[in-house]
């Protein structure tokens, strides 16, 4: 099968060439600033696309411990677990130290501190943990000036069978950030504050190994990332609605789509019914605060060609609804019945998460590789 028309709808298309030059586009940001690129596999979380932009022989970002095990089974050796370690998970952890001798957690208080100290003296590999750092009031994390930062490093520090690597950050505030230059005055902020961070550690006596933070938006914003040494973000591989809409990429950049077929009208209401619902698309609408809320997904042609003012307006499980912004008749050159259209996902990661493999589209429009993706936790 090398046909879209030969495909069961819905199903989940990735882009090979808008992919790549994605992917060449952050890593060519980390080398002209000579910072270490740990790209969040998060989005595809997918072995055969991570060999494009997270080859095996440096460092990744996994956002489960499902991820975490997958990568390195395939023999990555630097795995950050990004997100805070629940004790239900902490059995987990010496199968995949076995495998991964940098695999590192990370924690932001106190009595997450406590519960891996008390832990790792179960295990047979020091635990390496990075504590988080909030910079922009957004989410988790420990205030890069308090107190409580340097008494969780020294415990960490101090703890026997644990190996404190170091500090990072995610400025997820960034996805609020619409104009070029509060974007790069995020990216300022986030620099500043967790190099702040790292220099109050090291006034307390604690180095870090690792100063490390990003988020796709002020990866991208143009900006010298000056105090940090590691660059991390995920969602760029193949960006998304929410991005174009923040002016990080165009949509023509957007390396990720849904294949969904037209089954039926609503003629008096100009609406096209097609077969990609919220289980298809997800129920995300991250764009519904930006200027232009694109609904649950722009619409393309079979061929990925934008057409323009098309969306998709409202979804149930399994119907999706697609509008145009000014009301207007569906031609049925493009919306006829049995029709094929793409979807432009809201949020990559969360249109991704909904399939358990990606077909890859190559330069002739057709299926060239089928990549198997990891789900779970």
């Amino acid at each position: 099968m090398n046909s879209l028309a030969q495909l069961i709808t819905p199903a989940c298309l990735l882009d090979l060439n808008k992919f790549r030059r994605n992917c060449q586009r952050m890593q060519a940001v980390a080398d002209s600033e000579q910072l270490t690129l740990r790209p969040h596999v998060k989005t595809l979380k997918s072995l055969q696309a991570a060999e494009y932009y997270a080859p095996a022989s440096g460092p990744i970002t996994v956002s489960t411990l499902a991820e975490a095990a997958t990568f390195a089974s395939a023999g990555y050796t630097d795995i950050l677990y990004a997100v805070g370690l629940s004790p239900n998970k902490f059995g987990q952890l010496a199968a995949i130290q076995r495998l991964a001798r940098d695999f590192t957690v990370i924690a932001d208080s106190l009595a997450a501190v406590n519960a891996l100290a008390d832990y790792a003296g179960e295990l047979e590999l020091p635990l390496s943990v990075m504590l988080e750092v909030d910079v922009d009031d957004h989410r988790a994390g420990l205030l890069p000036q308090s107190d409580e930062l340097i008494i969780c490093a020294r415990a960490l520090s101090a703890a026997p069978n644990i190996h404190f690597r170091g500090i990072m950050t995610h400025a997820g505030a960034s996805y609020d950030c619409d104009t070029k230059a509060s974007q790069q005055a995020m990216g300022q902020q986030e620099c500043e504050r967790i190099a702040n961070a790292a220099a109050n550690l090291l006034a307390a006596g604690i180095p870090c190994e690792l100063v490390s933070a990003g988020s796709t938006p002020t990866a991208l914003a143009g900006i010298k990332h000056t105090g940090i040494n590691e660059l991390r973000a995920g969602v760029y591989a193949t960006f998304d609605c929410v991005m174009a809409g923040l002016g990080v990429c165009e949509t023509d950049d957007i390396a990720l789509s849904v294949l969904t077929s037209v089954i039926g009208h609503q003629v008096d209401k100009n609406w096209v019914i097609v077969d990609a619902g919220w289980m298809a698309l997800s129920r995300d609408q991250g764009t519904a605060l930006q200027q232009q809320d694109c609904g649950y997904g722009l619409v393309c042609d079979e061929h990925g060609k934008l057409l323009d003012g098309w969306y998709v307006s409202a979804t149930n499980q399994e119907h999706g609804i697609i509008s145009h912004r000014d009301n207007l008749t569906p031609p049925e050159s493009v919306f006829g019945y049995g029709r094929l259209l793409r979807i432009l996902p809201i949020h990559a990661c969360a249109t991704a998460a909904q399939y358990s493999k990606y077909h890859v589209i190559g330069d002739d429009g057709n299926i060239s590789a089928i990549w198997s993706r990891v789900n779970g936790w």
